[in-house]
């Protein structure tokens, strides 16, 4: 709500103007979100800068990646095949794979790389692995 005051005439008020907004919460569809909340997931942009952009707080937006990242939330196409997304795929006859592997916990398919990580794994050498194998497939 603003509020004008008009005190032209040099003593007191002469008009009084109340501007009043829309009222209540603004209520989005689950589409605008997903989108909204993946505008904020892009390469140099902040939660802050798409927050004041759409009118909604920074809180919600992390809420909202909360709720992509737990699949309540679906990230729309024209956004998913942005190169800055990956989709993720959970294959059960990877269990069957990695009892072949004894020792193996975790296994990383990047292109036409496997990468296979123990339970005692450092976690920089994983990312720098990982780092590798994506410059290789690229």
């Amino acid at each position: 709500m603003g509020v004008h005051l008009d005190s032209s005439k040099g003593f007191g008020v002469s008009r009084l103007e109340v501007l009043e907004g829309p009222s209540g919460r603004r209520r989005r569809t689950k589409a605008e979100r997903a989108r909204i909340a993946a505008e904020s997931m892009m390469p140099s942009v902040t939660v802050a800068d798409v927050a004041r952009k759409h009118g909604t707080t920074r809180w919600q937006i992390y809420d909202w990646r909360k709720q992509i990242r737990k699949g309540n939330l679906v990230v729309p196409e024209s956004v998913a095949a942005l190169p800055f997304f990956a989709e993720l795929v959970v294959d059960d006859s990877a269990t069957e794979a990695s009892a072949a592997v004894p020792g193996s916990d975790l296994e990383i398919v990047v292109g036409d790389i496997v990468i296979r990580a123990g339970p005692g794994v450092d976690e920089g050498q994983l990312t720098r692995a990982i780092r590798a194998a994506r410059a290789a497939a690229s």
